[in-house]
């Protein structure tokens, strides 16, 4: 009995504890004289020295795991469980807001920042990586852009201003090595950023005050390209704002700088990019800025429109002139050595992908007139020269642009060049055959330079 009766001690009310009868106790005595029953606990026996269990219930054994009880959650969860430090520091509900559900409940249009475009959809939110976005939005004016992976409508520019210069500097250094301006200006209009427009002028300018002759003539023409659109007038003169204020850091690295961005601000002016007006506020505004002088002394020069588009030179600061003849003197040794990788390398040596035309055109001249007056069956001379062009343009130094540019080119000069190489037409028919069949010209040109 005291087996079972243990537990008052700390249960003085007796709730939970078994209770055992007087008629319980004297049905378990023995009748009749018989051997004595086993103990019975709820009419069942109990073995003499099995471990005495106490009934459910009992303050002993009814032990319950707060907030981690399967019964009560339906599972266990050990995100309750407390960690090191009794759980002190620990963080149990969120605070990002989602836990709580949005509300039903119309927005109060009294609430100053009320908007009827939240009020009418819901779901309805902004993504913006600048305070211009929230300016943009409250003033009524419609969308930027459009977020296809969210669907939802986009206020302000898409990217972030790092974002949006990471990405502009690596399509400046492909626009380098590929020369297809196009691309550039289809990057930019997919950036949807119109509000960082102005520092495309400054990273343009930038890498090519620190490259060659031959990258800041793409970067005048890519200018040229840029203007007027994507790039206004308003933002093609704040990105120049942006780099005269810059320059003095620019200096540090590249100490022709000042020079080379007066340069750009001529050219600019002659290419209609900018307007003069330009160079007269901005010397209002800072008077004494060398960059802005170096820039009214090349305008001041006689013919300056023809010598400003050339100012950086064909493609790599050499004159025009000079260039033509570099061009003879390759073309010359490569029909006497007809090695191909050595007049591939001369060619790259030249940086003037933009002039590979005028490398075509003397070319084919050439081979006319080393093949002689009078057009023989195999045209030595004009072969090697086919076999040259289509070994560059495999090779990606020279586009089938540039080879059809220079077949056009010869073209209107053909009735000249036959005064002095009287099948000169039959050849240069020829030489369009084998460049079709090559796979480096595949428009036939005329006279006007069209298919």
């Amino acid at each position: 009995f005291h087996r079972h009766t243990q537990g008052r001690v700390h249960n003085p009310s007796g709730q939970g504890v078994a209770a055992f009868s007087a008629k319980k106790r004297t049905d378990a005595k023995p009748t009749n004289g018989g051997p004595p029953l086993p103990h019975t606990h709820q009419g069942k026996p109990i073995d003499e020295h099995a471990t005495g269990k106490i009934e459910e219930g009992s303050s002993r054994r009814n032990i319950t795991r707060k907030k981690t009880d399967p019964a009560s959650t339906g599972r266990y969860d050990s995100r309750n469980k407390k960690q090191g430090g009794a759980g002190k520091g620990k963080w149990d509900d969120p605070m990002d807001g989602s836990d709580h559900v949005a509300s039903s409940e119309p927005l109060d249009e009294n609430d100053p920042l009320y908007v009827a475009e939240e009020d009418a959809d819901p779901s309805s939110y902004i993504l913006s990586s600048g305070k211009v976005a929230d300016e943009l939005r409250h003033s009524g004016a419609g969308p930027s852009a459009y977020d296809a992976s969210n669907d939802k409508a986009v206020y302000g520019p898409m990217l972030t201003l790092t974002e949006f210069k990471i990405r502009v500097s690596d399509a400046v250094r492909e626009y380098f090595d590929s020369s297809d301006a196009d691309e550039v200006v289809r990057c930019i209009d997919e950036m949807k950023c119109r509000d960082y427009h102005p520092e495309v002028v400054k990273r343009a300018i930038s890498l090519g005050l620190d490259a060659e002759p031959r990258e800041r003539e793409l970067v005048s023409r890519l200018l040229a390209c840029l203007h007027p659109n994507p790039l206004t007038d308003e933002e093609m003169e704040m990105g120049f704002e942006v780099l005269l204020d810059s320059i003095d850091d620019l200096v540090i690295d590249i100490p022709d700088a000042k020079a080379m961005a007066g340069s750009f601000l001529a050219r600019a002016v002659v290419d209609e990019v900018l307007a003069p007006a330009f160079l007269s506020n901005r010397n209002n505004t800072h008077p004494g800025d060398c960059v802005v002088e170096k820039a009214v002394s090349l305008l001041s020069r006689e013919h300056c429109t023809a010598r400003l588009e050339k100012v950086w030179g064909p493609g790599d600061g050499r004159p025009v002139s000079e260039l033509k003849e570099i061009m003879d003197q390759l073309l010359k040794e490569y029909l006497l050595s007809r090695e191909l990788d050595e007049a591939a390398s001369c060619v790259r040596e030249l940086k003037a992908s933009h002039f590979h035309h005028e490398l075509v055109k003397r070319g084919v001249k050439i081979a006319m007139e080393e093949d002689g007056r009078d057009h023989a069956s195999k045209s030595s001379s004009l072969d090697a020269m086919a076999a040259l062009f289509k070994f560059l343009v495999n090779n990606s130094i020279c586009s089938e642009y540039q080879v059809s540019k220079g077949v056009s080119r010869l073209r209107k000069i053909l009735a000249d060049l036959k005064l002095d190489v009287p099948a000169a037409p039959k050849m240069l028919d020829e030489f369009e055959e084998m460049a079709r069949d090559g796979g480096f010209l595949h428009v036939s040109v005329t006279a006007g330079g069209k298919a």
